[in-house]
């Protein structure tokens, strides 16, 4: 009998094996139902083969076999199984992550038929008049009568289903499927939207890309803020739909896509898919279908989008390739930007990274000559750049965060019904609530920071672990009624705003405002009607948006991110503030950028805003080098997590003299830790770390699958909660 190696949804790096009955066959790829413990589980098959490391009388046998064929593509297939290797992370949870959750469920992997009533040979015939008692009944027979109603169709027909079912208790119409024909774009693609005429930049960006589509090259599109990178894209798309070929647009929240879907609508002809976590579940798996099977044109999606599968794939885009939100931060924690590379060179076709703020890794990569870099130095139109501007806070007296002279300039802006954004990347009323009298402050109990208050709400919330709590009438430690707020959030801003400003409407744009499905598109609506309004948001409003009116940009408070604990964090804040004063002045009108800082002479802001990004990325670089960091290193982290604080250095220090007897380990591993992680208490646990570098990303995979080996001989393995991220982005 044949064994079938499975992978399941399970913490464990190994496959498990079942035998194969003779009535069945399956192929690597397939799902099946297996018993495991007491029940049944979805598994994926990783192999077949004739032996087991287990005597084959011990092994249950296959309940079911779901698939006929792999429901991974060759090239996703290889992309994923190369990815939990190079991730160190269980197989079976790698696998499960990249399917819809439908077919993690048995689901078929096929269209579900679609549903739709019809007129029965009687009701044809009946007398209509006989049912004017019942004056639904009569409306829908009518209906029925001029051809089918999909059951979809119902409500907008302001039918409803008990109204049709008496219908067909009487025999008068009946309920039926069928499965939805394939269709195909390619028949009739065209492009409908209008052009905008690339400039001399564009067009040689369009023409290098196209020369290289039947191939493997990866392109760094480095763009200036405004510099009409979308059009670039759209243009490449349009080579590759010409030739029947499928896109994939990877952008880094689903919150900057409403724009940026329109636009791809509106321009062509073909069906546009958008993957997002606002899709239900079988949303999700009907956009996955249709992009399996060809009937998607182009998918654009957030970074588990990369996983879908293509009937002919011709180009992967990825927008914002710098934005740290395709790094996977829970579980497997991937690199969505790093993975697309990889799966673009397997599909052997071209791969485009777009920003106007690219990682240092990937200028490394251009460099190394890995990348291509093509450059886009004009903004689109008659756009100018921003002026920029320092405002020395030290001494000034601030109302809500804003200094005077900051104010003034609003009211210059507004007045000439302009728009204004406030720029503060924290949400909430305050970042911490204290007592007057005897200076306590609302801790988290589960986390190592402080609670932020949200007024409006009247609660305190961990921003961390996301637990909850109403805000105290009094000061549980002294009993005092005196408690403020201390610091500034954005609803705080909002509301302070208001009498500041009585007659400008403020809009706030952050994460508790665009919860609500539709509720981001609203905002930005209103925007967009043009006239002096402020908007004040966190990062959300950073990325990827265009406010044809905004032509002031503030920066309220930056000194936290130029001095911090993380080496990325001036990375950050150098893409963060090119990225923010980017959204002012788009439309031909004079823009102007202004930062509050206690530390104007600060060398990081003077480098940014003397010689701009550029001239930043090329002195960190050098830095790096000199530090001996990455991209000039690899990383990787083992964090592991306690709730007593012992166990986890315990077991990180047994790691630690694990991986420096390895036979692997040599001058060139740098073994940093056990230390507290940067945040050394979340929800509940106490957290420390170990940090491997190495010179070489090849050497350093080596010695951690041999450490991984070994680390179950470890007394405290089992006893601690541990992960492990290949390439970290946080400490």
């Amino acid at each position: 009998m044949l064994v079938v190696h499975v992978a399941l949804p399970v913490p464990l790096p190994r496959t498990f094996d079942y035998l194969l009955p003779d009535s069945m066959s399956v192929k690597a790829g397939c799902r099946v139902r297996v018993p495991f413990g007491k029940q049944e589980r979805i598994g994926i098959v990783v192999s077949v083969s004739d032996k087991s490391e287990l005597p084959l009388d011990e092994l249950k046998n296959v309940v079911e076999v779901l698939d006929s064929e792999s429901v991974f593509t060759a090239t996703v297939w290889r992309m994923l199984l190369w990815a939990a290797d190079y991730y160190h992370h269980p197989i079976g949870d790698v696998l499960f992550h990249a399917l819809p959750i439908l077919l993690r469920q048995g689901k078929p992997a096929s269209h579900a038929p679609l549903w739709y009533w019809f007129a029965t040979e009687r009701g044809q015939a009946i007398d209509i008049h006989s049912l004017k008692r019942s004056p639904k009944q009569q409306q829908a027979l009518a209906a029925l009568r001029q051809g089918k109603i999909w059951r979809h169709q119902v409500a907008e027909l302001e039918f409803t289903d008990a109204t049709l079912q008496t219908l067909r208790t009487k025999g008068l119409c009946e309920l039926e499927s069928e499965t939805p024909p394939m269709a195909d774009w390619r028949s009739d693609y065209t492009v409908a939207g209008e052009r905008l005429r690339l400039n001399t930049e564009q067009a040689t960006a369009v023409g290098a890309i196209h020369s290289a589509s039947d191939r493997f090259s990866a392109w760094l599109l480095a763009g200036v803020t405004g510099s009409g990178k979308t059009e670039v894209y759209l243009s490449v798309l349009e080579n590759v739909l010409a030739q029947g070929k499928q896109a994939l647009v990877m952008v880094p929240e689903i919150g900057l896509t409403p724009q940026t879907i329109a636009r791809f609508r509106q321009r062509f002809t073909a069906p546009v898919e958008v993957l997002h976590s606002g899709l239900n579940d079988s949303e999700r798996l009907s956009a996955w279908l249709k992009a399996k099977n060809g009937e998607a044109a182009i998918v654009i999606g957030t970074r588990s989008s990369l996983f879908t599968p293509f009937k002919h794939l011709g180009v992967i885009v990825i927008d914002e390739e710098h934005d740290s939100s395709y790094k996977q931060q829970e579980g497997w924690r991937y690199h969505a930007r790093d993975l697309a590379v990889y799966r673009a060179h397997s599909e052997q076709i071209p791969i485009i990274l777009g920003s106007a703020t690219p990682a240092l890794e990937t200028l490394h990569n251009v460099r190394q000559h890995k990348y291509h870099q093509l450059k886009l130095t004009k903004r689109a139109g008659n756009a100018r750049p921003a002026n920029q501007h320092v405002l020395d806070l030290k001494g000034q007296p601030l109302q809500a965060g804003l200094s005077p002279a900051l104010m003034s300039r609003m009211r210059q802006h507004l007045q000439a019904n302009n728009q204004v954004i406030l720029f503060l990347n924290r949400r909430g009323f305050a970042p911490a609530l204290l007592c007057h009298d005897c200076g306590w402050i609302a801790e988290c109990p589960r986390c190592d920071s402080y609670y932020t208050l949200h007024q409006t709400q009247r609660q305190l919330r961990c921003h961390h672990c996301d637990s909850q709590r109403p805000v105290p009438r009094q000061c549980p430690s002294c009993g005092s009624t005196h408690l403020v707020p201390v610091g500034l959030g954005t609803e705080q801003l909002e509301q302070a705003l208001a009498p500041l400003f009585p007659d400008v409407p403020v809009s706030r744009i952050d994460r508790d405002t665009t919860s609500r499905k539709g509720a981001l598109e609203k905002y930005l609506e209103e925007v967009h009607r043009g006239g002096a309004r402020i908007l004040i948001g966190t990062q959300m409003l950073a990325k990827g948006h265009h406010f044809p009116d905004v032509t002031l940009v503030a920066l309220l408070d930056v000194d936290g991110a130029l001095f911090s604990a993380d080496f990325r964090s001036a990375e950050r804040f150098a893409q963060l503030y090119t990225q923010v004063s980017g959204r002012a002045g788009r439309a031909g009108k004079q823009g102007e950028v202004i930062l509050q800082t206690h530390h104007p002479e600060h060398p990081l802001l003077q480098t940014l805003l003397h010689q701009g990004y550029d001239a930043f990325a090329q002195q960190a670089l050098a830095e790096r080098q000199n530090m001996q960091l990455p991209p000039w290193t690899s990383h990787v982290l083992i964090r592991a997590e306690d709730h007593n604080n012992q166990l986890a250095p315990l077991f990180l220090q047994q790691l630690r003299n694990l991986i420096q007897a390895s036979p692997l380990a040599d001058d060139k591993l740098w073994v940093l830790g056990p230390v507290p992680a940067l945040a050394p208490k979340r929800g509940g646990r106490w957290r420390w770390q170990i940090l491997l570098q190495h010179p070489s990303r090849i050497r350093l995979q080596h010695i951690v699958s041999g450490t991984l080996a070994l680390i179950n001989t470890l007394p405290e393995s089992r006893k601690v909660k541990w992960v492990l991220d290949v390439d970290p982005i946080e400490g």
